[in-house]
């Protein structure tokens, strides 16, 4: 057990029973799916997420078929519609869904035994390219914070235990077992930012920066680590505020905590996150709402903010027009 990719495999223990893999061909799911099926033979599912977003889907999914079949692994399939909604990135829709797919598929699995826990292949290579993306967008610490290790999602617990190995290394022991893998031909596609940070990016720092993995994981985990601090902060703050948060309770606060307030209220109770633009427009907003007659009514991620009495409230379905009389 020499390698870093066997150590992390090693050190791997989920909480339940049976475990699946999200398992897409390629080599980083390919080594995940055949050390964990070599671990715990019997217990081990694979789950495919079918994007349809390809001609070659088909075939990717066939190659899966394959190869669960020679490590004697079984396999779930499910098709989904991952196409991107306009102004959406075709890369958040895409996960999304797939995240959803492992839901539906978790569930129509009850009969082989509750699922609960799905471990994903993301590496060290995968998380670098995910802080730098977040910092090519100007993200805040939740973006920051990058992939947890573990993470609760949809009733799952998803593991990424291979974030402390390089991809080559995870190649490197694939080759090894004479497993093929397919090249997903959108990897190539320069139009892609993530696909750019890949092909000159991480070999830059490289080259100039050869631990740049492990100082990145550091960073990663102080975010997260101040992230978890602001969300109990968060909490604390809108106990005394309530949800839907109370104006003049707000007001009370300095403009840094109605901030961080109002988004964790945003993403707990209605799983949208506000743009910075939008976050400083309903400060604004909070801070002039002075009078009974104040109106607020903002657009905030898919839906509005508005005000109603002394609370404010979000909803994402247009008010009905008023009928002509």
């Amino acid at each position: 057990m020499n390698s870093a990719f066997e150590r992390a495999i090693a050190a791997f223990e989920p909480a339940q029973w049976p475990l699946a893999v999200g398992f897409s061909g390629g080599a980083d799911s390919t080594a995940l799916l055949a050390a964990c099926a070599a671990r715990w033979p019997g217990q081990v599912v694979a789950f495919h997420v079918h994007h349809g977003l390809q001609a070659a889907a088909d075939g990717f999914e066939r190659h899966c078929r394959a190869i669960c079949e020679r490590l004697g692994v079984p396999l779930v399939v499910h098709r989904v519609d991952a196409r991107h909604a306009q102004g959406e990135s075709p890369e958040d829709a895409a996960r999304r869904a797939r995240y959803a797919a492992f839901a539906e598929m978790a569930r129509a699995d009850e009969a082989r035994g509750a699922i609960r826990s799905v471990v994903l292949g993301h590496h060290a290579d995968d998380q670098a390219e995910t802080l730098l993306l977040a910092l090519s967008r100007g993200a805040g610490l939740p973006g920051l914070a990058a992939m947890p290790a573990h993470a609760q999602r949809n009733g799952l617990d998803i593991y990424r235990p291979l974030l402390a190995v390089a991809g080559a290394e995870v190649r490197e022991w694939l080759a090894g077992r004479e497993l093929p893998w397919i090249e997903d031909p959108t990897n190539e596609d320069a139009r892609y930012t993530r696909n750019r940070i890949r092909s000159v990016l991480l070999p830059a720092l490289e080259q100039a920066f050869p631990q740049f993995r492990s100082t990145f994981a550091r960073s990663v985990s102080h975010a997260a680590q101040a992230q978890q601090l602001l969300n109990e902060l968060a909490a604390q703050d809108l106990e005394s505020v309530g949800s839907p948060p109370r104006i003049a309770a707000l007001q009370a606060l300095s403009r840094a905590r109605q901030a961080n307030a109002l988004r964790h209220w945003l993403v707990r109770s209605h799983g949208c996150a506000p743009s910075a633009a939008q976050l400083d427009q309903l400060l604004d907003q909070v801070r002039a709402c002075t009078t009974r007659g104040h109106r607020i009514h903002l657009k905030v991620a898919a839906g509005f903010v508005e005000r109603r009495g002394d609370l404010l409230h979000w909803y994402n379905v247009a008010p009905s027009p008023k009928t002509s009389l």
